[in-house]
């Protein structure tokens, strides 16, 4: 690649260049798969590979950018997280006996990707059913973390994190219910958001075979080595569904685009949650950059919901959602519990949405710890995470990424520093419910203050 363009450049800065004719789109597909089959023989990302094809749409991206075209993202190269059906592909969801499952469709998202100009390259490792903070796949194995190999990338987007640090690609489509966008980018000193529920349509992102009824807590969203490209990715896919008119939503405004004047309330201790010193710590310190730049900034506020009782609410919802498709797996609900359940959510929502007239952001942590070192395959109901030398219930950890999810409302990761090993620390940074691009303008000036 010309010496102008590192092996960093994001995807926004890739566009530039070949809307600029300094690289053609398929020598830009061919280094990228170049270094796919370089790098990840030992990192084990990319595991459903369409190189063909991608070659093909990269010649016809030339021509067009010989046309005089341009788009978002004509040529750039990407990949999405193996769960996203992609016509031709498999699309397992972590389940070995999908192998042979093939859609005939893209899903959306990808559709909207592949609109702007991006080039597929492929698809992400998962691990089962999505439901893990490490990436462990029947078929295609173990993905592991760039930055220490011994480590996890995090999970369920795992595969997609790993692709991004390892500089295989420079964005990505992940999903999140239980962090699984959140805590891949914090273990990889990534970008990614975790989109307020209903905002972008997820049709095409569904487990094999299923009917696409939807969710009431999943959420699809892109992960980034950058602000700028996370921000695009959000823009290209906060577009309704054509087939579902009455989610069309213009997100509203950033309410700050600054740290003067911003309002923000700093939390670092969760009632469910063990948190290590290294991530307190690297949170205060990001709070009194913030604190210097003009920000006000509390420590703690009688608005906040209860997280212990947020906690418990949450947890049924997740289970009832993922187990679906095997009620045995847990107790049954009656009809009078699920609804009690979905009062009481609305309850919590009215909360945050009263906190949120007196602060413009919360930022917490996005897991306990950073990256941790992978452990053996069996039920993570099994394991123990250390914290601090303390062994405590890995599945503990659902309090951090939780907060938001059971709420419906954005959050988003930035890098904010390193631990004493050097592993990437993130925070995340939830708002009110829509107002996705305040989540996201926050996200980028912690990039600014914590250079």
């Amino acid at each position: 690649m010309p010496s102008s363009l590192p092996e960093q450049a994001g995807a926004i800065e890739l566009a530039r260049a070949l809307a600029q004719r300094e690289i053609g789109a398929l020598e830009l597909c061919d280094l990228h798969i170049a270094r796919i089959e370089q790098r990840d023989p030992e990192i084990n990302a990319v595991v459903v590979r369409d190189f063909d094809r991608a070659r093909e749409a990269a010649r016809a991206a030339d021509a067009a950018l010989a046309r005089g075209e341009r788009k978002p993202l004509l040529g750039v190269p990407m990949t999405v997280k193996e769960s996203y059906d992609v016509a031709g592909l498999p699309t397992t969801w972590g389940f070995a006996e999908f192998a042979d499952y093939r859609p005939e469709a893209d899903a959306l998202a990808v559709t909207r990707m592949k609109e702007a100009g991006a080039i597929l390259l492929g698809k992400t490792n998962v691990p089962v059913a999505l439901g893990d903070w490490q990436t462990v796949h029947p078929l295609y194995g173990r993905t592991n973390n760039p930055l220490d190999l011994k480590r996890s990338p995090g999970g369920s987007s795992g595969g997609s994190a790993a692709a991004l640090a390892s500089y295989m690609v420079p964005l990505e489509l992940g999903s999140d219910i239980g962090g699984s966008i959140r805590v891949p980018a914090h273990f990889c000193g990534l970008y990614g958001h975790k989109p307020s529920f209903g905002l972008l349509p997820p049709r095409g992102h569904k487990p094999p075979r299923a009917d696409g009824a939807g969710s009431g807590l999943a959420v699809i969203g892109p992960l980034a080595r950058n602000i700028d490209d996370l921000t695009l990715a959000f823009d290209l896919l906060a577009v309704a569904d054509p087939l579902d008119p009455g989610l069309r939503f213009e997100p509203p405004k950033p309410r700050v685009t600054s740290p003067r004047g911003a309002r923000l309330l700093v939390i670092d201790t969760h009632p469910r949650c063990a948190t290590d010193a290294d991530t307190r710590q690297t949170l205060a310190a990001l709070a009194a950059d913030f604190e210097r730049a003009g920000a006000s900034v509390a420590r703690s506020s009688p608005l906040l919901p209860d997280l212990d009782a947020s906690h418990k609410l949450y947890i049924p919802l997740l289970l009832t959602e993922i187990n679906r498709a095997t009620p045995e797996r847990q107790p049954e609900l009656s009809a009078n519990q699920w609804l009690g359940l979905l009062d009481a959510r609305q309850r919590l929502r009215n909360q945050w949405a009263a906190l949120f007239r007196e602060f413009d952001a919360v930022l917490t942590p996005v897991f306990g710890t950073p990256a941790f070192t992978q452990f053996d395959d069996g039920p993570w109901q099994a394991r123990q995470l250390s914290v601090d030398g303390e062994l405590t219930p890995y599945g503990d950890q659902l309090g951090w990424p939780g907060i938001a999810t059971v709420a419906g409302l954005p959050a988003s990761v930035a890098p904010m520093g390193r631990s004493k090993e050097g592993l990437p620390i993130g925070v995340q940074i939830i708002g009110p419910w829509q107002e996705d691009r305040t989540t996201l303008a926050l996200a980028g000036i912690v990039g600014q203050l914590r250079r």
